[in-house]
């Protein structure tokens, strides 16, 4: 159970620490990272009216500001991996919806069941990359992988129930 006291050593004023949230989405004192994941799967709703490559380049961009947003809150807070951390869901979350059919936006839901099985179960590599990995690069790195677990999965069902799923 993450110690929520240590997220009042953040100041939301800073832009890293306020990312690092997920602009606040973290600061729910039950489920922060499905909080997150859930104010992604908005963003993703709108990334799959655009081109996957868009969708790409928001992905890469949110790893890279998440990894200096993540070390500068761990910084501040003098903890590793805090629940309240969860720009990692977001990115997670954008990866998990690479490729998928451009317009479908109803499509970020399966995304979001997806990425918060993966999330939550942590299967191998997922687990070891949790436990393994320290600074901003461990927060960011199993998340990623549980995006692209959500993605292979996503599109396993696509390929099988794309009509049923495709409304």
């Amino acid at each position: 159970m993450a110690d929520y006291s240590l997220l009042k050593k953040l100041n939301l004023s800073n832009p890293w620490h306020l990312l690092a949230v997920g602009l606040g989405s973290g600061l729910s004192p039950k489920a922060p990272g499905t909080c997150g994941s859930f104010l992604a799967m908005f963003i993703c709703m709108l990334l799959l009216l655009c081109p996957w490559y868009v969708t790409l380049i928001v992905a890469v961009v949110t790893f890279f500001l998440g990894l200096k947003a993540c070390n500068e809150a761990e910084k501040a807070m003098g903890t590793h991996d805090h629940g309240g951390i969860v720009i990692d869901e977001f990115v997670g979350m954008f990866i998990a919806i690479l490729f998928f059919p451009q317009g479908q936006w109803q499509l970020a839901l399966l995304a979001f069941v997806l990425f918060r099985i993966f999330d939550i179960l942590k299967p191998f590599p997922v687990n070891y990359a949790d436990n393994n990995i320290g600074g901003g690069l461990g927060v960011m790195v199993d998340d990623v992988l549980a995006g692209i677990y959500a993605l292979i999965v996503g599109h396993i069902a696509l390929y099988f129930f794309g009509s049923a799923l495709i409304m």
